[in-house]
């Protein structure tokens, strides 16, 4: 995979580029009135929806966290919990999520936020030899290695999701 967008580009893009990992970005046409910005990313580019994973923030225990899984599944809160050693998980208010990520609704990456948050990838993203997450806009995906994924964002594996 190629390198794309450093000096210009987003958050997710420029902190791939600098730490030297590898991807590729995917541009497509963003329709204001979707409601489901992964399964719209799957549709448009093309993908199987499994291999397409959203970015989720999450209160854990009071802390913002993050959760990466399929566009096909649900985020299962109770398995982020266990997988950090947590007790308690909500989904993150979204203008939480925002102001802590610096990205908007539809558009988080879980690469490139204002800080590094504890995150936890779904072990089904690593069934693949790559994965999509947004690269910090609506429109806008990167393919990365999940392996690669990880050492970007410091995430535990563990199963997190459900159908």
């Amino acid at each position: 995979m190629a390198k794309k967008k450093s000096a210009g580009g987003t958050p997710a893009t420029v902190a791939l580029t600098r730490a030297g990992i590898a991807f590729t970005l995917h541009e497509y046409h963003h329709d204001p009135r979707a409601t489901s910005y992964g399964l719209e990313a799957a549709e448009a580019l093309g993908l199987d929806p499994d291999r397409v994973l959203k970015t989720l923030m999450v209160s854990l225990d009071g802390a913002l966290t993050v959760g990466i899984v399929p566009v096909s599944g649900q985020l299962d809160l109770k398995g982020l919990a266990r997988a950090l050693g947590g007790s308690k998980a909500l989904m993150a208010e979204v203008a939480a999520a925002e102001r802590a990520t610096g990205y908007v609704a539809g558009g988080i990456s879980p690469v490139g936020q204002k800080r590094r948050h504890p995150t936890v990838l779904d072990d089904t993203a690593t069934g693949f030899d790559t994965v999509f997450v947004s690269a910090g806009r609506r429109g806008l995906d990167l393919e990365i290695a999940p392996a690669d994924l990880v050492t970007a964002t410091g995430a535990v594996v563990a199963p997190i999701s459900r159908s």
